[in-house]
């Protein structure tokens, strides 16, 4: 099956960058690029493309709004992943509220680009652990535990929570294995409920809930460094 793509960035170079590398891709189709968040909403809403590489700032309209409006608008399985420098940003942290799958580094090796979209298009978040511990734990920081959110944390067993916790840190499934000392399908599994019990969409909302909850804590892990 091919992965319809639409690449979003304010920098025409940038863009055509990225949709060069994905067009090399025999399983990838670039069917639309825009500059602006108001051109995104045009050209996502008539190409309805699979996976959607968002930029932050952009004129107009920002990633962080036309993130927003795209998933809450979208009837058909729509990703984001979200295009970023490494400036700690708090717009990555609320686009991932928004509904974003994820999000990548610009100076992301060409190599790495193809298979961050099949993992997004696949249903997996992708959550690079450099930004998830430097970033996510910076902004989340500043907000106050939602007791409603923590509430929700009871659906979960101890096991369940330990694997949040590894969730948050940016783990992958095979770390999470090797740190909890379990096989890799007994993980897959974990998440899996974890995400099925708190109405989660994906492994991204898992570190977002993981810190709004308070279960996670930045400074309380080690997660940066």
């Amino acid at each position: 099956m091919t992965i319809r793509v639409a690449v979003v960035d304010d920098q025409a170079l940038v863009r055509r960058g990225f949709a060069m590398v994905l067009e090399h891709q025999p399983d990838i189709e670039v069917v639309a690029e825009a500059g602006t968040g108001v051109e995104a909403l045009d050209v996502i809403r008539q190409n309805r493309p699979d996976v959607v590489l968002m930029d932050i700032r952009m004129p107009e309209m920002d990633g962080l709004t036309a993130t927003a409006t795209l998933v809450q608008e979208a009837d058909w399985p729509l990703k984001v992943l979200i295009l970023t420098t490494f400036d700690p940003d708090e717009y990555v942290y609320r686009a991932l509220q928004a509904g974003a799958s994820g999000f990548i580094l610009k100076d992301i090796p060409p190599e790495s680009l193809a298979p961050a979209v099949r993992t997004v298009a696949d249903g997996g978040a992708l959550i690079d652990p450099t930004i998830t511990r430097r970033l996510i734990g910076r902004f989340a920081r500043a907000l106050a535990t939602d007791t409603d959110i923590a509430q929700r944390l009871e659906n979960l067993t101890d096991r369940e929570r330990e694997v949040l916790v590894e969730l948050a840190k940016g783990a992958s499934n095979a770390e999470i294995s090797e740190t909890l000392y379990i096989g890799a399908a007994t993980v897959k599994s974990h998440v899996s409920n974890i995400l099925a019990k708190l109405g989660l969409r994906d492994r991204a909302q898992a570190v977002v809930f993981a810190y709004e909850s308070g279960l996670v804590t930045p400074g309380h892990h080690d997660i940066g460094y």
